[in-house]
């Protein structure tokens, strides 16, 4: 059968849409707001018309629209922003992201594509949106607007690790299909769930590059640059995340998936040694016989929500104290693998740490969505 002819709005830098191609859908349109990940967007799919603007505007509205129909698109997949709703963030009700979900609505209704896919974080199901006036829950807006047209999937809550991704993420998705298309699209069986174990255990231990300098690094870690070395020879990717030497110190002593918080005397601490306040889920080591939790837009960051390499037991300190290997979080060659992105990925050369890893913390696993995807393709060939 002819390839599904796709349009992607807050499309990030094409995360979602890494094996889509050789799924079924051609994604020829995209709409993004930021210009830097509009550019990384175009750099991976030159062919792709991306439209570089604000989807709350009329003008880029109809030239979305306009485009759009001209190329007969009966797909539409729209990821619009969740820091508004996340429990990674401030869950806000009235963070004007959440309001977002309303112009794809809008556009889905004058295209009328065959097959939509709707994702956001599982809360936006609790969330409520302001629409002429009135408090309403998202997901009973989409419906109402959209359930004279479509046809919605009989589940929506998905969680990645199920369908070939070494991460728990759980996401609210919403496959809705056009009532005229006699394949009704679902959600598919189930997968074996990848462990950290199966994905990353065999990779070359990496320590950590201190903030304090290259001289501070080596007396903690003198083997840090022939470990580098090993791990450069596997990707340019997988080399040291840099972290200060306190926030080392203590996942030094952390043990595989547990907090720095639960340390007797290595806990996180602030510069005058009273302890830190944090949420218990943060300076955590993920585990290695489980997925990964959710990976955040801030996962180069010890302190934040469970993102610490999980660390191997290495011996005794000075002190007869545990110390542990790997106590910094995932390199971006480990960050690829955890979300289910190629090894290869082409990243642009221009694209710093901080922007690769922000756009993987907010993308959706493509896997997840090549799975979902091959579900409808497999149905309706």
């Amino acid at each position: 059968m002819n390839k599904l002819k796709g349009l992607s709005l807050f499309s990030n830098v094409g995360i979602a849409e890494t094996y889509l191609k050789e799924a079924g859908i051609d994604i020829l349109i995209a709409n993004e707001i930021d210009e830097t990940r509009a550019k990384f967007y175009k750099h991976l799919y030159p062919e792709c018309d991306v439209i570089n603007g604000d989807i709350t505007k009329k003008d880029i509205q109809e030239l979305i629209i306009k485009k759009s129909k001209e190329l007969g698109i009966d797909f539409i997949i729209a990821t619009p922003p969740c820091q508004g709703m996340s429990l990674a963030g401030k869950m806000d009700p009235s963070d004007k992201r959440n309001q977002l979900i309303y112009y794809a609505i809008e556009i889905i209704k004058k295209i009328k594509p065959k097959y939509v896919l709707l994702e956001n974080v599982p809360q936006a199901l609790k969330t409520k949106i302001n629409i002429d006036g009135k408090e309403v829950l998202i997901p009973e807006y989409i419906h109402s607007e959209l359930e004279g047209y479509y046809n919605f999937a009989r589940q929506s809550i998905v969680s990645a690790m199920n369908y070939d991704v070494p991460q728990m993420r759980k996401r609210n998705i919403f496959l809705i299909s056009r009532k005229d298309m006699k394949y009704i699209w679902q959600i598919p069986s189930e997968k074996k769930i990848i462990t950290l174990r199966e994905a990353l255990y065999e990779l070359p231990s990496v320590d950590p590059y201190l903030k304090e300098g290259l001289e501070e690094t080596l007396k903690i870690f003198p083997d840090f640059e022939k470990k580098k070395e090993e791990g450069l020879k596997v990707s340019k990717w997988h080399y040291p995340p840099t972290h200060s030497k306190k926030h080392v110190i203590a996942m030094m002593h952390t043990p595989t998936g547990e907090t720095a918080f639960n340390n007797k005397f290595y806990y996180p601490k602030k510069d005058n040694g009273e302890k830190v306040n944090g949420h218990y889920n943060t300076y955590r080591r993920f585990e290695w016989d489980k997925p990964a939790r959710t990976i955040t837009q801030n996962n180069g960051v010890i302190s934040s929500l469970c993102c610490v390499h999980p660390g191997k037991y290495i011996g005794e300190d000075n002190n007869g104290d545990k110390i542990y290997s790997d106590a910094r979080v995932l390199t971006i060659y480990e960050l690829l693998i955890v979300f289910s992105l190629p090894t290869n990925w082409n990243i642009p050369d221009w694209a710093n740490d901080n922007l690769i890893r922000r756009v993987i913390g907010e993308g959706i696993p493509p896997k997840l969505v090549q799975n979902l995807v091959r579900e409808l393709i497999k149905n309706i060939s």
